[in-house]
């Protein structure tokens, strides 16, 4: 390795360090991180612009301000409680419907979408169950990153991958989510085990619940339809953005400039909702990332994996698959698939049929999001809402639950690609 290298090396690893460690804010770590690659002269200023995947950054920014003028119709609230009362009060119940609500949501929406639209449900649910929310937080992040890698438009990472790939909306239905249905299946009775002896609530507070009724949620009746049309508009746009030849961040940002105009809401505080911390972050990291694509080092890891599997690609497959998981826990999926998109395109160069290695990066991207509080998008922007709620999540605390999770999910996966690509290569 040469000295820029090194450099390059050892700023991505200190970066990743002190997020980790969380003595220093995740936004500020990336920000250092790249003013460093500057300074030093690895990247020049345009240079790391460059980087920037601002059609992912302009599908969360659009997402977050769309979710922020229809949280005001109620409608949130209003699937809370219908949820709960079709659990008839019973917390346990009221977790798993929670969960598929999360899963099906993330699929047509992405999934910081889906966290932000349905996050606020769990708190005054909740609230009337005297629970503590966490555990429904938790499960709800885990399912939107699972339910998030059935589609194209589930979780950024996919929407990255089709763009690279030409990957169709419903190819990634066919590749996608069949592993999708038996992940969720199995980390639903998963949580059964964790959580479901401490989900006991007296039957007075479950009477509760079914003396709510659903329609008094709704505060801006107007609103609420215009938003249910909206959010159907959204999904179809989304499916159908490669057929309109439209990018999901142009779709995103006009879809949300749309519920402005006809929400009638005060833009500023519609602006002032947006997690820009979280926007930061993930802006900066790309250039961080960028600075080892700069350097050669994604180019050496290519080469490097190619060697060491030689012609047995299906080991180089659960390679990518495994190594998609373990890092995307780490590194938040987003930026790190950014470094993997150039590497497989290497490999295509070289002359290898790369069709299964697309779908080990976006399945183990996907859900190896869930193994750290820092391994995906959704995790950081619910995290961040039950901070400020007054519920933290520690980086252990979702260690404890996320990695365990990602290991099912990633072992079931393993399964799932060699019966579906084990004999692709002959």
């Amino acid at each position: 390795m040469t000295v820029t290298q090194i450099i390059a090396m050892a700023i991505f690893v200190a970066v990743i360090a002190v997020i980790v460690s969380e003595k220093l804010h995740r936004a500020a770590c990336a920000l250092i991180g790249a003013v460093l690659l500057i300074l030093i002269g690895i990247l020049e200023p345009a240079e790391a612009l460059g980087f920037i995947d601002f059609n992912t950054i302009g599908v969360l920014v659009g997402m977050m301000m769309f979710v922020a003028v229809v949280k005001n119709s109620g409608i949130f609230e209003y699937l809370a409680v219908k949820a709960a009362r079709l659990a008839k009060g019973d917390p346990w119940k009221i977790m798993v419907y929670f969960m598929i609500i999360t899963a099906v949501l993330s699929a047509f929406l992405d999934n910081v979408t889906t966290v932000l639209l349905i996050g606020p449900m769990t708190f005054s649910i909740c609230k009337t169950l005297e629970l503590n929310p966490v555990p429904y937080l938790m499960t709800k992040v885990i399912a939107s990153n699972v339910g998030g890698t059935a589609t194209l438009i589930g979780d950024p990472p996919n929407i990255m991958i089709g763009s690279a790939a030409d990957i169709s909306f419903a190819q990634f239905c066919i590749y996608d989510g069949p592993i999708v249905v038996i992940v969720m299946a199995a980390t639903i009775l998963a949580f059964k085990l964790v959580y479901k002896k401490g989900l006991s609530v007296t039957p007075e507070k479950m009477e509760l619940i079914m003396q709510m009724d659903e329609k008094r949620e709704i505060r801006d009746h107007t609103l609420f339809i215009k938003s249910i049309v909206m959010i159907c508009l959204v999904a179809a746009a989304f499916i159908l953005h490669d057929t309109l030849g439209l990018k999901t961040s142009i779709i995103a940002l006009s879809c949300a400039a749309l519920m402005i105009l006809i929400g009638k809401q005060d833009v500023e505080e519609t602006v002032h909702d947006v997690e820009w911390p979280t926007i930061v972050f993930f802006a900066f990291l790309f250039i961080v990332v960028g600075g080892l694509e700069k350097v050669g080092l994604i180019h050496m890891l290519a080469v490097t994996m190619m060697n060491a599997t030689g012609t047995h690609y299906v080991i180089l497959m659960l390679v990518l698959l495994w190594v998609s998981a373990l890092c995307s826990a780490v590194l938040d999926n987003i930026p790190f698939v950014a470094t993997l998109i150039p590497l497989i395109q290497q490999m295509q160069d070289a002359g290898l049929d790369v069709w299964p290695l697309w779908w080990a990066v976006s399945i183990g991207a996907c859900f190896g999001g869930n193994g750290t509080i820092i391994g995906a998008s959704a995790n950081v922007v619910l995290t961040g809402i039950a901070n400020r709620k007054g519920y933290p999540i520690t980086f252990i605390d979702f260690l404890k639950i996320g990695l365990p999770m990602m290991l099912l999910s990633i072992v079931l996966a393993t399964i799932y690609m060699l019966v579906l690509f084990g004999n692709y290569w002959g």
